[in-house]
């Protein structure tokens, strides 16, 4: 290969680059020649717009591919989608929950499930590369890519990661079904200081590998051969210019074969937003040196020009270039496209699958979480009379959010009307004449709120339908994590008529509703409950489904009040107990368990052995339900300050009334190792209590 065919696999464009200035969605030929033959392009991404049906997307990717056949080398281009919740830039795709509502479910058959649709309707449509899974962990709610993530907790976000990945690739990444998956955002970038999108973080390098890594490690073992940059910083260094994280830890200390891809435009920015690069030549040599084998410029041809520049002056080594083009020809390879870069058109045929929307609707239901039931208002009765009102009653966006059909999500018009809102869903299950909607709000602004307490006159129940409109990255930054002043007061002014009110939470992120808990008598946390949301909180509503969600976070309780449930047992005084409005793997059912017999196999857990703990938990109710079984682990004393406890296992399991079972769970001592002061692994001697709900054992490590 030539140096300027080596550095052409390396730059990455976006579609607007090739296609027609006047005519949205079609190619220009002579700029795709321009791209592939000049240029010499490794990897298109992106749509110009919003989603393409499957018979575009063919049309799309043959061109690129026919063009890229009559290049000297013939090496086909790597296209890439964000298929963040499903093959949302694909038309008529399954939009499941968004993340953190996955995690809702502690279920990894389901994440896995929806990794298997995701890849084949994007494989479906000729793509072979998925920017996905977000494997960052979701610890400070602000952050508008919240939602994208699994959580708070390493465990649940590696368990839910892996099962995704799994389902996503298979044994076999270039299998007609299968589509190469790509951890984002490496690393570190869910704790922004100040909670806004692609901003600084304070990380030190034993938080990093404690909290931030395990994820990303879990993922380089799962055969993930892709990994895209954080767009922040940590501690003053930018992701794209970290050459500790990418080379130093990625690379050599975890062995990872795979190519590392920046985020949008953000080598530029090393020169213009981070001012670490005086120029954009120097941001370029930094990121590759860092790094960085394939930029996502994503614009212009800028990072190739730049980029020859430095290898025809020295400052990026051939072999540097090299192994960076090694990495991607690998990847293009395993993805088989080299085989079959070409669309398969008989995947057509079974794109919409009825089985692909039972299992988002599955998905939904289990992670739709019951927070508050006071007086076991919920579940409702049929024939009672009904007041819907809020702002996220009668929208699909806000079931969805960013990413789907479009980059912010926002288009209504794009969103299959088949599907139900939530007042659709309520509509159908409870009968269209038995429900009254009125708006109220806006999402920030008072729209009539009298005509909303006029019409609960003639109401049983009132349901709130609250939450956020449709947001994706930076656009999605906020100041307040209270929920907005006019939903607040709505649901205040709603309580006043003495009829019971049921909120219902449609957002990303937990935002505070302290003020309205006391005046709620039920709460229900939808998430982002995808294209089936509708449906799902309705058969939640009314019982025909039991709730079996827990939150994969803990809600606060103030805007200011923000921790995680594996706090640091200094962070109180005097034994009290952080305060938030609800716990990280709170989530209520319409039965209820009850766990008993928690018993440790010994009392000695030795450097090579194995501690077995085991617990009953019945259905002491008297309908079936779904339980998420909860191990957890506190180190009493160590070298470095514990937290005051830690999920070590989880099992989710479905009971009979009356019906008991017994729970068992390993643990290592691997699992009670913890980053030391030399920021490597170690596992500690000492006395440690293991607790599944409120029960608890004391066991020591030798």
């Amino acid at each position: 290969m030539t140096a300027e065919e080596k550095v052409g696999q390396m730059t990455q464009v976006t579609i607007d680059v090739v296609s027609r200035d006047s005519q949205p969605h079609q190619l220009d030929p002579a700029k795709l020649q321009t791209a592939v033959d000049r240029y010499k392009v490794g990897s298109i991404l992106n749509v110009m717009g919003s989603a393409y049906t499957v018979d575009h997307w063919h049309e799309i990717i043959n061109q690129i591919q026919d063009a890229a056949a009559k290049t000297r080398l013939k090496i086909p281009v790597l296209y890439g989608l964000d298929s963040i919740h499903g093959a949302n830039y694909v038309m008529g795709s399954t939009l499941f929950p968004q993340a953190f509502a996955v995690a809702a479910t502690w279920n990894p058959e389901l994440a896995q499930r929806a990794g298997e649709i995701s890849a084949y309707q994007t494989r479906a449509a000729g793509v072979p590369w998925n920017f996905y899974p977000v494997l960052d962990i979701g610890r400070q709610p602000l952050w508008p890519r919240f939602w994208e993530t699994y959580g708070e907790d390493v465990l649940l976000a590696t368990e839910m990661g892996k099962a995704y990945i799994r389902g996503l690739q298979g044994n076999d990444v270039g299998a007609r079904n299968k589509v190469a998956a790509c951890l984002k955002h490496y690393a570190g970038y869910g704790l922004p200081f100040n909670g806004k999108d692609r901003t600084q973080a304070h990380i030190s390098e034993r938080m990093m590998r404690q909290y931030f890594l395990p994820t990303f490690e879990a993922g380089v073992k799962a055969g993930v051969p892709t990994v895209m940059v954080n767009s922040g910083e940590i501690d003053g260094i930018p992701g794209h210019a970290n050459h500790h994280l990418l080379t130093d830890i990625l690379k050599n200390e975890w062995g990872f074969p795979g190519f590392v891809v920046s985020d949008w435009q953000d080598v530029e920015r090393l020169h213009t937003r981070d001012r670490v690069a005086d120029s954009p030549k120097e941001a370029v040599r930094m990121a590759v040196m860092a790094g960085i084998d394939m930029s996502m410029v994503p614009f212009d041809f800028s990072f190739f020009d730049l980029l020859m520049q430095c290898v025809q002056e020295g400052s990026v080594p051939m072999p540097r270039i090299d192994d960076a083009v090694r990495r991607i020809l690998r990847v293009k390879f395993m993805t088989g496209i080299f085989e079959n870069p070409r669309p398969d058109p008989a995947m057509k045929a079974a794109f919409d699958q009825p089985a692909f929307a039972e299992a988002n609707l599955a998905a939904a239901r289990e992670a739709i979480t019951l927070l508050k039931n006071e007086d076991h208002v919920l579940p409702l009765a049929r024939g009672r009379k009904i007041l819907v009102t809020g702002p996220t009653a009668n929208l699909h966006t806000v079931l969805n959010s960013g990413w789907s059909r479009s980059w912010l999500g926002l288009e209504e018009e794009l969103f299959s009307k088949e599907k139900p809102t939530l007042l659709g869903g309520i509509e159908i299950t409870a009968g269209k004449e038995n429900v009254t909607y009125v708006p109220g709000t806006s999402f920030d602004k008072e729209i009539d709120i009298a005509a909303a307490v006029s019409g609960a006159a003639n109401a049983d129940v009132i349901i709130a339908c609250l939450g956020e409109p449709a947001y994706c990255e930076t656009p999605g930054n906020i100041d307040d994590l209270m929920l907005d002043g006019a939903q607040l007061l709505l649901v205040h002014e709603l309580a006043k008529t003495g009829k019971p009110v049921v909120a219902v939470l449609a957002q990303g992120r937990p935002r505070v509703i302290h003020p309205i808990v006391p005046v709620s008598s039920a709460i229900v946390m939808a998430y982002l409950p995808g294209l089936e949301g509708g449906r799902a909180v309705a058969d939640i509503l009314f019982g025909d489904v039991n709730p079996s969600g827990k939150l994969s976070f803990t809600y606060p309780r103030y805007p200011n009040a923000l921790t995680t449930y594996d706090y640091k047992v200094n962070e109180v005084l005097e034994g009290n107990h952080i305060d938030p409005e609800f716990e990280f793997g709170h989530g209520l059912s319409y039965t209820t368990f009850t766990y008993s017999n928690l018993k440790l196999n010994s009392p000695m857990l030795v450097r090579d052995g194995e501690l077995t703990a085991t617990v009953e938990v019945r259905n002491s109710g008297s309908r079936p339900g779904k339980e998420v079984v909860q191990l957890y682990v506190s180190d009493l004393y160590r070298s470095l300050t514990p937290p005051n406890r830690e999920l070590k296992g989880f099992r989710k399991i479905e009971l009979q009334p009356g019906e008991t079972r017994t729970i068992s769970f390993t643990l290592k001592p691997s699992d009670l190792a913890f980053v030391g002061l030399n920021n490597r692994w170690i596992t500690e001697p000492g006395k440690f209590r293991a607790t599944v709900a409120k029960l608890s054992e004391e066991f020591t490590l030798l």
